[in-house]
């Protein structure tokens, strides 16, 4: 027992299918056309697999894996944009595969979310109130628009968020305001 492995984490990531299916191949024999002239629809699908790379470690004094300046149209609509590599890196990476799957499908994911921007006066934003979604780009966003309207944002204003395994939430700060 003197060396001992680390535990492998499981990660979601994409699988593409770049070949035809073998009902696609049967049609083409039916139909009579050849395979290769036949136009294959690349096709993906979300999978959980182990992962060689541990996770990125949240660092206490500094958890913020995602910054992100707040812009006017975000402050109108009440969400804030979440590119796609940090939201599979920081995000999803930490959920489920039948939750990541219900992202992915374009529904709408509801997680609860602490505002720590006061330090020891936490708000608690509850999961009907805070959703997650995809958008047409494959990046996504986040609503939470009680947030938006309690914190007054201003364009420009820098956030912070990050997502908490301990205890299944995402944790938002406002890291600075402009103007201040």
């Amino acid at each position: 027992m003197a060396y001992q492995r680390p535990l492998l984490s499981m990660k979601n990531t994409f699988v593409y299918n770049f070949f035809p299916s073998k009902a696609e191949e049967e049609t083409c024999k039916v139909n009579n056309t050849p395979v290769v002239t036949t136009p294959h629809v690349v096709t993906r699908e979300l999978v959980e697999i182990k992962d060689l790379y541990p996770a990125p470690k949240i660092i206490l004094q500094n958890p913020w894996q995602i910054k992100k300046k707040i812009t006017h149209n975000e402050i109108v609509v009440g969400m804030q944009m979440i590119p796609f590599f940090k939201m599979f890196e920081y995000i999803i990476r930490y959920w489920i595969l039948d939750m990541a799957k219900t992202l992915e499908n374009s529904c709408s994911v509801c997680v609860d979310m602490w505002d720590v921007t006061e330090g020891n006066v936490s708000k608690k934003y509850e999961g009907g109130s805070v959703w997650l979604r995809k958008v047409y780009s494959d990046d996504f966003s986040l609503w939470c628009i009680k947030l938006f309207k309690d914190r007054g944002f201003s364009d420009g204003d820098e956030i912070g968020l990050y997502w908490d395994p301990r205890f299944s939430c995402l944790v938002f700060k406002l890291l600075s305001q402009v103007g201040s």
